[in-house]
């Protein structure tokens, strides 16, 4: 593997203008094949295997109008103080509402709810339902502005007027801050780690580069392969993390080849057949997480996985010849000013080199080193303080409740929140959460009817609809309403009593009866993903201790490095418990409501945290494996690689986590809540598991760290992503000239 990374580095380095100009090639026939592909699909959301989905399925068959896909809003209005929403003059208003919404553009027709029978029963509040012909995606901005005019005009009538639905535009903060902000940060960072403007550009224009690419390729085949504009978020993301970390690495690794008087078309092949072999088991390790996503049997989550995946190995295509291009045009310039001079001469001989080395040994040990070294010295003290801390932070994770956000969630002083309050008022807490009985049988209205009796028994149950049979009268619809809120535990288990009590009723009859609605998809949703969680954890985790037993040929290390995420993940989990779902310091991230959290949350950070911080691990742990085979003793070797890499690491770790901040301060909660908890998670697992947990397990195995069984280590094949293989055949050439020379000095 380094051998072959080492000859593609310099290829790169030495044809620098062709690579760049292939690269360019890549992206705009990416683009152009991009802006010319048909417009993505609209986000499809499906579960199968579900009830729910099941339902779904069964309806759109069976009422092809009733499961029309076309947006909705409803418009909740209440009477001046002291009115009925029936007396003459707001019933006017009322009617001259509805008569605006039936106008505007592209709505199909707004209900009266004077016929509908959509008034409280204290004749305060009513509700108008306004359908549309397209979906809610493709609501235009005077639709919506039609909308919004229509509810002010009715406003100014006297009428307390609030919106809801997905025809209702989602306000959101303005757009960029945060992204530009965490690149801001991460460009800071990157100049102070580097010293050097143009080595603290490089990976960020590389990582540009790769995401560029990516997005554009899931963008041209995006109506082929069913991918919606929102499967690019996951992809950006991960995409632009480590993308600047392997450029990061690879520039770094560069440095140091040039700092100890190597040629620069040898530094950089060196570089890349070194760093470049941790880079591309490092993506291998991120894509094994995307690619997992499948598991969970979620479409959308699959599709988003997969294109995540792919742009990650474009990135790791991207680090491994983009790269060492680049450095090609700027040899010197990515060195520090003071390095500079003395590099920049003439290439070093032997002699001067052994010189350099010697000199860079006597100078003083880096903080990385100083570090190493303390933990060296106190490994016990620093792994229970490390495990323990991360443990208590952990705790909350344990009464972790997941679910979907709606707009009982939003903000208190968002339209949208306000009416669902309205309507939990005025109508009851259930109202907002209804559940639809979908009863498939030969005489689907009798059997219906029976349903709708058993229905109005059933404890839980606050209103039963009529029986509403389709044409064929082979399938019915009942509407029920619970007398608590759609996310309340009591709603969970009437959707679950009411499927074991109803499957009995539909076995009687001979029909299937299945329950179904918004409130429960929410619930199938949420249980999908909870089941789902364990397999995933296991074949990620599995799959990528394999891959790390063939890094770095040792038993333990990928154990700890596999226990070490598990920590860091649940800590950073319990945080967002304790935060989001408690109201622990909501006053300062910005919770205006605390309660479950989201259901894609725990699943979407295992797999982007698990990435990252394998990364870390492999990078950090791959220097200590590259000087124990060389030599070095098993606690030496660990202070060499946090020599080299421990301030690297750091940088890129700090990069990660001002990036992820920036969300936390998004109007969205789920952006919040993801931003927290990524940025909680680097945190963890770069400072405290990599940085402490790590060195200090090293402390306390010592050569044991590094062990294998012998059989296992003559069935796997040697991968030599440490360079051993690549140093010796450096060296060979140099040996026979020495050979040769002692020969003829006889």
């Amino acid at each position: 593997m380094a051998t072959l990374l080492y000859r593609i580095g310099r290829f790169a380095f030495r044809r620098r203008g062709l690579t760049v100009l292939l690269w360019l090639l890549v992206l705009v026939g990416a683009g152009v094949a991009a802006s010319s592909a048909p417009p993505p699909p609209t986000d499809t959301f499906s579960m199968p295997g579900t009830q729910s989905q099941k339902a779904v399925d069964l309806l759109k068959e069976k009422f092809p109008a009733a499961s029309a896909d076309g947006a909705s809003a409803r418009v909740v209005v209440r009477a001046p103080s002291n009115q009925k929403i029936s007396n003459p003059k707001p019933k006017k208003n009322v009617a001259a509402l509805v008569e605006d919404l039936s106008k505007a553009p592209q709505v199909v027709a707004a209900s009266d709810p004077f016929t509908t029978g959509a008034v409280s029963k204290d004749g305060t509040t009513a509700y108008t339902i306004v359908t549309y012909k397209v979906t809610a995606l493709k609501v235009s901005d005077k639709a919506h502005d039609a909308l919004s005019k229509a509810a002010a005009d009715a406003r100014a009538n006297g009428l307390r007027v609030e919106m809801g639905g997905d025809a209702v535009p989602v306000k959101q903060a303005a757009g960029g801050s945060s992204e530009s902000v965490g690149i801001g940060v991460a460009a800071l960072i990157l100049l102070v780690t580097f010293g050097s403007l143009v080595a603290a550009g490089m990976p960020l224009l590389t990582a540009v580069v790769g995401v560029g690419v990516g997005i554009s390729a899931i963008g041209a085949l995006g109506s082929t392969l069913g991918l919606s504009s929102t499967t690019t978020t996951l992809a950006m993301m991960i995409g632009l993390a480590v993308g600047i970390d392997y450029a990061l690495f690879i520039v770094s690794r560069y440095r140091a080849e040039m700092a100890e008087g190597r040629q620069r078309e040898e530094a950089a092949g060196r570089a890349v057949g070194t760093a470049g072999s941790a880079v591309v088991f490092a993506g291998l390790t991120v894509v094994v997480a995307l690619a997992g996503l499948a598991v969970v049997n979620v479409p959308m989550l699959t599709k988003m996985g997969l294109a995540a995946a792919g742009t990650v190995a474009i990135a790791v295509l991207v680090a491994v010849t983009l790269v060492p291009a680049l450095l090609g045009f700027a040899p010197f310039k990515v060195l520090r000013r003071r390095d500079r001079k003395r590099i920049a001469g003439k290439p070093l001989s032997g002699r001067q080199r052994r010189k350099a080395a010697k000199r860079a040994a006597r100078q003083r040990p880096n903080l990385g080193a100083r570090w190493a070294s303390f933990v060296m010295r106190r490994p016990v003290i620093v792994l229970l303080f490390g495990v323990l801390s991360l443990g208590a932070v952990a705790a909350p994770a344990t009464r972790l409740e997941l679910g979907l956000p709606g707009e009982g969630t939003m903000a208190p002083d968002t339209t949208q929140r306000k009416a669902y309050d309205m309507l939990s008022e005025s109508f009851g807490p259930g109202f907002n959460g209804p559940l639809t009985v979908t009863v498939e049988a030969h005489d689907a209205k009798t059997v219906g009817k029976d349903v709708a009796a058993k229905l109005s028994d059933e404890p839980g149950v606050a209103e039963v609809g009529s029986v509403t049979p389709n044409k064929a009268g082979d399938t019915a619809i009942v509407n029920v309403v619970p007398d608590k809120g759609p996310t309340d535990d009591k709603t969970k288990l009437l959707v679950k009593n009411l499927r074991g009590d109803l499957a009995r009723v539909g076995r009687v009859h001979g029909a299937e009866i299945l329950v179904s609605g918004q409130t429960a998809m929410f619930i199938d949703f949420s249980k999908t993903l909870s089941d789902a969680l364990l397999p995933y954890l296991g074949l990620v985790v599995g799959l990528a201790f394999l891959l790390l037993i063939l890094v770095f040929r040792s038993f333990l290390v990928p154990l700890k490095a596999a226990l070490g995420f598990l920590l860091s993940v649940s800590a950073a989990l319990g945080a967002v418990v304790a935060i989001f779902q408690w109201g622990w310091f909501a006053d300062i991230v910005g919770v205006d409501q605390p309660g479950p959290i989201m259901s894609t949350m725990p699943i979407i950070m295992i797999g982007v945290v698990f990435g990252l911080a394998m990364d870390y691990e492999v990078f950090l742990v791959t220097r200590m494996r590259e000087a124990y085979v060389h030599g070095e003793s098993s606690r030496q070797a660990v202070v060499t690689g946090f020599r080299h890499g421990g301030r690297v690491v750091s940088a890129a770790a700090l990069i990660m986590t001002s990036v992820f901040s920036g969300f936390i301060t998004q109007d969205n909660v789920f952006v919040r809540m993801i931003g927290l908890g990524l940025a909680l998670a680097v945190l963890f697992d770069a400072f405290v598991v990599r940085m402490a947990i790590v060195p200090a397990l090293f402390a306390v195995l010592g050569d044991r760290a590094w062990w294998l069984p012998k059989w296992l280590d003559r069935m796997l094949p040697d991968m030599d992503v440490e360079g051993e293989k690549l140093s010796r055949r450096l060296a060979a050439p140099r040996d026979l000239r020495a050979a040769r020379d002692h020969e003829y000095s006889r």
